[in-house]
């Protein structure tokens, strides 16, 4: 193995997030400590949480593990937001905010997400760029434990929890919304289920047992895993099933749940039309729509806007080079910046594509990508205006309308937003009520509704009054 160096001692002035009793690599000699540098927009960064709690679990007597999380966004600057973050993510070991980027800077970070494996006796072993790293960190691991095991340093105490718990209320993290003549679909993500409530809010079904897991089934007998988009179609509630990388499909009619897209496991598989599109391995799909027989995926973990056709049960890329950026095209030759919403009006497609704090519009008829307002990766703010001075922040859903507007969850901003189409003019929507990184949008029933995230409730903006009310959600 490379020469080792002293690793970085952690600042006293990081904001920890979940633990009142900050960790010292100096209080940790004796075991391998590894630390996980991320911020809570990253989709590559969310991918990586899955191989730090099966390290966590396999290590658990030799391993400890630290977040250091280092914001791209100013909303992330707060502490507020990572921790609610570090909840929606299940995240149980300690959590360090670090705007100021001091322990990127001391470690030579230049990537999200990175690991810095540190040994037993608080040396640097390696930095772990990337996501995918499984594999190389747990030999890596393996071997550290096994040299402090050799040198009588070793410690094998488990870490204790770090936690500092959100309320118990109906909803936990809701994301995104789908609404009918009569109900009103939620992905009540946190709870790994998707409910089907009347539009007052009393819940008629439950899909997903509720507990994290990948398996289909019948109603509450059927495993999602963070589940999210929604898009409703000739009976038939889609759903990204975000957390099992797959696009699942429930029967309204019996309730069964099964897989039309996916593996359930994260890969970055190209789809083509001769390959079955449950052999397709996809990273992270974001949201579903549905148009005729055609579903449209936004696999925001590709950076692509996916095409799945029910009648030939084939699946292809629709728009988007993979290549994580911001530019117009036909097809592939566009870019995207993790897509993570899409609404259809008329034979157009609205996609919020949130990492390029941008909305995009994906014409079907040619597959032309343009931008409504946006205009780079790290250009991002807070105003309405004309289409070149508009700026959002992290935008996480659309909604589009009959009348050319495109309703915007300006989700790091905590703001509504609309786009006129025809103008291209942007504006805020004056709402008398506090938004906390609204991550869902659905328009019906004379009505907008909004999944006020953070805040664990759906909202309701009577669109003939502009009234607003929080819904009672009740078994």
């Amino acid at each position: 193995m490379n020469a080792r160096i002293a690793a970085p001692e952690l600042p006293t002035t990081l904001d920890w997030v979940n633990t009142d009793t900050p960790p010292t690599l100096a209080a940790l000699r004796g075991r391998v400590t590894v630390l996980n540098f991320w911020t809570f927009d990253c989709v590559n960064c969310r991918n990586v949480l899955p191989d730090l709690r099966f390290l966590e679990n396999k290590y658990h007597d030799g391993l400890s593990v630290i977040g250091v999380h280092t914001p791209k966004f100013g909303y992330q600057r707060q502490g507020e937001p990572v921790l609610k973050a570090v909840n929606r993510n299940h995240i149980r070991h300690p959590v360090a905010n670090d705007p100021d980027y001091l322990l990127w800077q001391a470690y030579g970070v230049t990537a999200w997400p990175t690991l810095a494996v540190i040994d037993a006796q608080g040396q640097l072993a390696a930095l772990l760029p990337g996501e995918g790293r499984r594999q190389e960190a747990d030999t890596l691991i393996a071997h550290l434990l096994d040299e402090a095991a050799a040198q009588d340093i070793r410690v094998y105490e488990s870490s204790a929890d770090s936690m500092r718990a959100e309320a118990r209320l109906p909803l936990r993290f809701p994301s995104r919304l789908a609404i009918g003549e009569s109900n009103l679909w939620i992905a009540d993500s946190g709870h790994n289920r998707i409910l089907e409530c009347t539009h007052d809010g009393r819940v008629v079904r439950q899909f997903g047992s509720g507990n994290p897991g990948y398996w289909d089934g019948r109603s509450r007998d059927a495993g999602f895993t963070d589940p999210q988009g929604l898009a409703v179609g000739k009976d038939v509630l889609f759903v990204a099933d975000t957390g099992n990388h797959a696009l699942r499909r429930i029967r309204l009619l019996s309730g069964d749940v099964d897989t039309v897209a996916g593996t359930g496991a994260p890969g970055h598989d190209l789809p083509n039309e001769n390959l079955d599109p449950t052999k397709v391995a996809m990273s992270a799909p974001a949201d579903v729509a549905v148009l005729g027989d055609l579903a449209f995926i936004a696999v925001s973990g590709q950076n692509q806007i996916w095409q799945l056709d029910l009648v030939r049960n084939t699946l292809v890329v629709l728009a988007g080079s993979g290549q994580l950026g911001l530019a117009d095209g036909v097809g592939v030759t566009a870019s995207f910046a993790q897509p993570t919403s899409l609404s259809v009006i008329g034979q157009q497609m609205a996609i919020a594509d949130a990492a390029s704090s941008s909305v995009r519009l994906l014409r079907l008829l040619d597959n032309r990508v343009t931008t409504l307002a946006g205009s780079g990766l790290y250009d991002f703010g807070d105003a309405a205006g004309k289409r070149e001075d508009a700026r959002l922040q992290h935008p996480l859903a659309v909604a589009a309308d009959a009348r050319g507007l495109v309703f915007v969850a300006d989700s790091y901003n905590g703001k509504i937003k609309a786009i006129n189409l025809r103008s291209g003019e942007v504006r805020t929507l004056n709402l008398p009520y506090t938004l906390h990184e609204p991550a869902g949008l659905a328009l019906g029933a004379g009505a907008l509704w909004i999944a006020n995230t953070n805040a664990h409730e759906i909202v309701r903006v009577d669109l003939a009054n502009g009234q607003i009310r929080r819904l009672t959600i009740s078994e």
